[in-house]
Order: C-alpha cells, then sequence, then structure tokens
C-alpha cells in the first residue's frame, strides 16, 4: 500500500472512528488496523501515537495529566508493534443501558433477524452481542415468539438469494384460495403484519400478500423473470379495498401513522374520527388492540369483530 498524505478532515474522522476499535479490540496488531483502515503501518503508528495528546479537559479547562488523556503501551508498540489502549479518558464511564433497556432493544434486533437480506449479514447477530455486553446489568432472556409467517419468511428469503420464484396457497377474506406462483421481490413489515410483494403469475402484474394468509409455501425452479418491474407502494389504494372508520382521540392521531395517511377526519372535541381505506377488514384488529383501547373501530362490523376476537385471544395467553 502506497502511502498517501491524510487531510485534516480524513484524519480527524479516523481517529474518532479508531478509539472505539482499538478498545473493542482489546489488543491488535499495527498491520491489522492499518488494513482494517485502508492506511499504511507507518501512518497507523502515527496516529495511535497522537492518540496520547488528545483527551478530555479537566475542571476549568485544564488537562489533569496523566487521567485525561490517552495512553499506550508503548513498550508493546515500540517492540511487538502491538496497540493497546491503557487509559481510556473515563469512556468506559458513558452512560450504559439498564437491563430493560436491553431487553427492549434485543426484541427488535431479534425481530429484524427475520428481515431476508438484514439477518444473514451478521451485522444483527453482532448487534446483540454488543448489546448484552454493554447493559449496565444482564438483560433478562428475550425470546420473540415465532408467528405462522415464520416458515413463510425463511422460504421468501431462500427464494430472494437463490432467484427463483414460489408457489403458494393464498386465503383472501371472503374469497375461495388460490394457488399463486409468484416471483418475489420485497418483503416488509408494517404496523406488525407482513407483505410480501411481487410479480403474480396468475394475476400477470406485481400484487401485495399478506402473509398470514400464505400456507403450503414452496421453492420452485422457476427463475425470476420480472424483477425490473416496479413495485408499488405498500398501501397503494386498490379497487377491493375496504371503508373503514376509525375514533379515537386527536393527541393519538401520531400513533396511527400511516392508516391515516389519505384519510377524511373530522373533529369534534378531543376526539376525531377517521374515514380510509384498507386492504381489508383483518387489517385494523392489530392497531385497535395496541393502542389499549383508544381507537374505536366504528365500521364495518366485520372490521369490529375481528378486532374484539383479537383482543380475546391475546387476553386468553394469560389465563
Amino acid at each position: 500500500m502506497s502511502a498517501r498524505p491524510l487531510h485534516a478532515t480524513e484524519r480527524a474522522a479516523l481517529l474518532l472512528q479508531l478509539v472505539p476499535y482499538l478498545l473493542g479490540k482489546g489488543e491488535v496488531s499495527v498491520a491489522e488496523a492499518a488494513d482494517e483502515f485502508e492506511v499504511t503501518p507507518d501512518q497507523m503508528r502515527e496516529m495511535v501515537q497522537k492518540l496520547t495528546v488528545i483527551g478530555r479537559p479537566g475542571e476549568g479547562g485544564f488537562w489533569q495529566l496523566p487521567n485525561d488523556l490517552f495512553d499506550i503501551d508503548w513498550d508493546l508498540l515500540d517492540e511487538r508493534d502491538l496497540i493497546v489502549i491503557t487509559n481510556s479518558v473515563g469512556l468506559e464511564r458513558a452512560p450504559r443501558l439498564t437491563a430493560r433497556e436491553a431487553a427492549a432493544l434485543l426484541a427488535g434486533l431479534q425481530l429484524a433477524a427475520t428481515l431476508p437480506g438484514v439477518g444473514d449479514s451478521g451485522t444483527v447477530q453482532n448487534l446483540i452481542v454488543k448489546l448484552a455486553r454493554g447493559a449496565a446489568s444482564a438483560p433478562a432472556e428475550v425470546i420473540v415468539a415465532p408467528g405462522p409467517v415464520d416458515d413463510v419468511r425463511v422460504t421468501v428469503a431462500e427464494a430472494l438469494r437463490r432467484g427463483v420464484a414460489v408457489s403458494f396457497t393464498y386465503q383472501a377474506p371472503d374469497a375461495a384460495p388460490t394457488t399463486r406462483t409468484v416471483d418475489p421481490a420485497k418483503v416488509h413489515i408494517a404496523d406488525g403484519q407482513w407483505y410480501l410483494q411481487g410479480w403474480c403469475h396468475m394475476r400477470q402484474g406485481m400484487r401485495t400478500f399478506h402473509l398470514e394468509r400464505v400456507s403450503e409455501v414452496a421453492l420452485t425452479e422457476i427463475p425470476v423473470s420480472h424483477s425490473g418491474e416496479p413495485v408499488p407502494q405498500l398501501f397503494e389504494p386498490g379497487a377491493g379495498d375496504v371503508l373503514a372508520r376509525v375514533r379515537y382521540p386527536r393527541q393519538i392521531a401520531p400513533l396511527l401513522g400511516e392508516y391515516l395517511s389519505g384519510a377524511q377526519i373530522a373533529a369534534a372535541g378531543e376526539l376525531a374520527t377517521a374515514t380510509m381505506r384498507v386492504a381489508d377488514e383483518q387489517s385494523l384488529k392489530r392497531v385497535a388492540t395496541r393502542l389499549g383501547g383508544d381507537v374505536e373501530v366504528l365500521a364495518p362490523v366485520g372490521a369490529r369483530r375481528a378486532a374484539a376476537a383479537w383482543a380475546a385471544a391475546g387476553l386468553a395467553q394469560y389465563r
């Protein structure tokens, strides 16, 4: 690697990344660190040496040597070309997550790990390990219960990786089940529900499928042939949409998010009523129960019944 002069902005950016990297490594060779940061060993050694004049001002803005400056093991650097930080300027006293906060983030990361193209990258697993290690106390064991769509997501992720179509049975509301062959394009999660978007061979166009209505999914040997087709917005209005009405306190409107996008809203005092188009009557059950009774589904009747049944099934888990 040829030496290239580092500009001041480049050097500052590298130093900001270098400290957490060295602390995470504990001990690393000059050559390995140089390769990681794409600089020469001499440039890496120079940056490490300059760390020893960087630190945190003490009271009154003056240095309180030696504790307010970074320090390294000079013997290891000179004799064995190894970098070890011996004083981290109190970085270990940075605010740490509580066990409850770490557990909440771990649950979210476990959910992210199920996303095709995310969970198999190794990044999420590394974050999970770091969170568990960085909490103020050991977080509680977090288990994200598998849902009915887990096997479907795994198969779709494999289809995306292989570049082949998937075949499955799809049961739309108030319709007979159909067998579909689909070139998968994207998998989304919105308001706790999973969707597959892809080119439907039967409908000859891009379609969105609610994964809870997918069963008997299987990989095919059919190569994906419509990957270049434009993918519509997830909640783009469709001919089969249902007109729904919900009532809610006006202050929780931000929690309804995408549901209120394009809705007609009428306010009366502290309450508001939104008339909106949804994919089907089942779409509102999660948001209604998630907001603890603040959202009342007014219409259609099927949506009210679906929300009530969903809440009753959840309550039954605690009995």
